[in-house]
């Protein structure tokens, strides 16, 4: 999906993947590039949080709004200009069905509006997005709201895979939408393997895990073990050579964009990919706006 529009509608992911990027113009390693990533704008949560009520709360969202300005105004001021910009999921606080959920979206697609057309937007959906048991009609609805669920698309060589981490966490009500993304990514992982691409990177909301592959299962923050492993195993076998452990498949967690449950400041993560490596830093809103990509990123960014 991208920030561009026509008649007021979005460009959405379609197809399993993102016009924006078409895959014979990207397939090749082309020098390094950044992008931005954001998390759980989640218009909602910050009162719903503050009253305790995070079940029902939520009909106030003004401060998101604000924060969510904030972040994309950072955004478009940078130059160059990030490859894209991704949001990993809790778009919206309210669930399928709760109240305020169409003000929240459409809320949200007005700040999202102003992103600068240069810039694709990559949506990834979370529990608040379809639901924590999603069913067929929740995630037809976040297809037709804010595009494809899962997806892939290829920038300079690089292959990023847009999951449904949902569809991992609790498919109960839609097991067959599980099987049809499994066949999708090993169908993905393949064409990654034959094209050697220079590097994959996954976007999901729910990680696989925090801290380490064998910790326990939280139930909300993470994959369970036995989905966490297989998963784990899948990727990595994409990408294996001789020696390859769980420390090689680097999984980085996000703060959010909105509502803290903790103590990092409301942020987006700059995300430097080159030939060797990916490196990538948090900012705060206001060091972003403010200061800008410190230099040795930038550095990185103008590396010929």
């Amino acid at each position: 999906m991208s920030a561009a529009e026509e008649g007021g509608v979005f460009h959405r992911a379609r197809g399993r993947t993102l016009d924006a990027f078409p895959a014979e113009k990207e397939s090749e390693w082309k020098g390094p590039f950044y992008f931005i990533l954001g998390a759980d704008p989640q218009f909602g949560l910050m009162k719903a949080w503050s009253t305790g009520d995070c079940d029902n709360g939520g009909d106030e969202w003004e401060q998101e709004i604000r924060l969510t300005e904030q972040a994309v105004q950072a955004i478009n001021r940078l130059n160059p200009k990030p490859k894209f910009f991704v949001l990993c999921g809790d778009l919206i606080h309210a669930m399928p069905g709760k109240p305020w959920r169409t003000e929240q979206t459409e809320d949200l697609k007005r700040v999202l509006r102003t992103v600068d057309r240069a810039i694709p937007l990559v949506l990834v959906s979370g529990n608040h997005d379809i639901g924590n048991a999603p069913t067929a009609e929740t995630v037809e609805e976040f297809c037709q709201t804010w595009g494809d669920d899962y997806f892939s698309f290829w920038v300079g060589g690089v292959l990023f895979l847009v999951l449904n981490s949902q569809l991992y966490q609790n498919p109960s009500q839609c097991p067959s939408l599980k099987q049809a993304q499994d066949q999708w990514l090993d169908e993905q992982l393949s064409i990654a393997r034959q094209r050697h691409c220079q590097h994959a990177i996954v976007f999901q909301h729910i990680p696989l895990f925090l801290e380490s592959i064998d910790e326990d299962d939280d139930d909300y923050f993470n994959l369970s073990k036995p989905t966490r492993k297989k998963l784990a195993d899948k990727l990595i076998h994409a990408g294996r050579c001789p020696g390859s452990t769980y420390q090689n498949l680097d999984m980085v967690v996000s703060s959010a964009i909105g509502c803290q449950l903790g103590r990092d400041p409301h942020g987006l993560r700059v995300v430097v990919v080159t030939a060797e490596k990916i490196v990538h830093r948090y900012y705060s809103l206001d060091e972003l706006s403010e200061k800008g990509i410190e230099g040795d990123l930038m550095d990185l960014i103008n590396k010929k």
